[in-house]
């Protein structure tokens, strides 16, 4: 059974960055689509980015690009979330998910959380002065 735990959350002043980690056990994330949502208060939960773990194909929503990276430790089986330039309007608990449907299109992925079957307990991101 595949698990995931996130960490690298936090409190940052506006125009900080963070580093998010989704580490994984209990299988390789080769056979899926890791991607990172995100959920504010009172709002429902988005898609922020994802990445086919072995093609490395990868993408990020239209709110995020150009701020956010997410890449892949392929021997740590961890995925990792970049955030740089942070905005208030980033404040949220952010999740990362396992998706078995690797041979869809990551963008299509984000678009819905029920492609995704993983999911982790989340970590806290303010963004605040």
């Amino acid at each position: 059974q595949l698990q995931l735990v996130e960490s690298g959350g936090g409190l940052v002043q506006p125009g900080g960055s963070l580093r998010l980690s989704c580490s994984a056990s209990g299988a390789s994330l080769d056979l899926y689509t890791i991607g990172w949502f995100r959920q504010a208060p009172g709002k429902e939960r988005e898609g922020v980015s994802a990445i086919t773990f072995a093609s490395e194909s990868t993408s990020s929503a239209d709110s995020v690009q150009g701020r956010f990276t997410i890449s892949r430790d392929v021997a740590g089986n961890t995925v990792l979330l970049q955030m740089n330039d942070l905005k208030p309007e980033d404040t949220a608990v952010y999740f990362c998910a396992a998706s078995p449907h690797r041979q869809i299109p990551p963008r299509a992925l984000l678009a819905t959380t029920r492609a995704f079957d993983f999911w982790g307990q989340g970590t806290q991101v303010t963004v605040s002065s």
